[in-house]
């Protein structure tokens, strides 16, 4: 999976061969088709291997924790992973315009997050932090998009080396969570992340 993984990034998936992958592993076709019916077969389970990580639960529930503390953590782990699985996001980018069941992974994984920043934002608005007029399902799915779509362009479509670096990172991270707690209302407690 880790030499599939590689070609699909160098080569790009619709270029990339079987045989660039055995090559890379230093075994036979054959070997390859006992375990994987063909390329489509590879590429999922690479993803399913990597979305065990990507998916992780956040360190973020502890309830004692500040909300912006808990913005700020779960915006870190989500564009640390992000950017740690860059190549992996292009690949699913390319592929789900094509693949319908790769499509169907990516849309899954978009909507895990969408659904855990949900009910996130619904603790928060129980909590009295949050305006609870709001639909958190609805609050959830414009800022996820905006991080995500931000990822996306930063890491895969841009590939700006500015934010590969640790401070990078830590700026765009700082960034998002800026753009997270003022949209929910939190912007008084910004200031201990400014």
């Amino acid at each position: 999976m880790t030499a599939a993984r590689q070609v699909f990034a160098e080569h790009g998936y619709f270029n990339s061969r079987l045989s660039d992958i055995t090559d890379r592993v230093g075994c036979s076709t054959g070997t390859l088709y006992t375990y994987f019916r063909n390329r489509e077969d590879i590429l999922a389970a690479v993803i399913e291997h990597a979305q065990q990580n990507v998916l992780r639960t956040p360190h973020t529930s502890d309830t004692d924790v500040d909300p912006v503390e808990r913005i700020h953590r779960a915006n870190k782990e989500y564009i640390d992973s992000y950017c740690e699985n860059a190549d992996l996001m292009a690949v699913m980018e390319q592929v789900s315009h094509v693949d319908p069941s790769i499509k169907k992974v990516r849309k899954d994984r978009s909507n895990a997050f969408i659904a855990r920043n949900a009910r996130s934002i619904g603790k928060l608005q129980d909590q009295g932090f949050v305006n609870s007029t709001l639909d958190p399902q609805l609050v959830s799915k414009a800022l996820s998009s905006m991080v995500s779509r931000l990822c996306f362009n930063i890491y895969v479509d841009e590939k700006d080396p500015a934010y590969a670096t640790e401070e990078g990172r830590a700026e765009l991270i700082r960034t998002v969570s800026v753009l997270w707690t003022e949209a929910l209302g939190l912007s008084m407690q910004t200031q201990n992340h400014s």
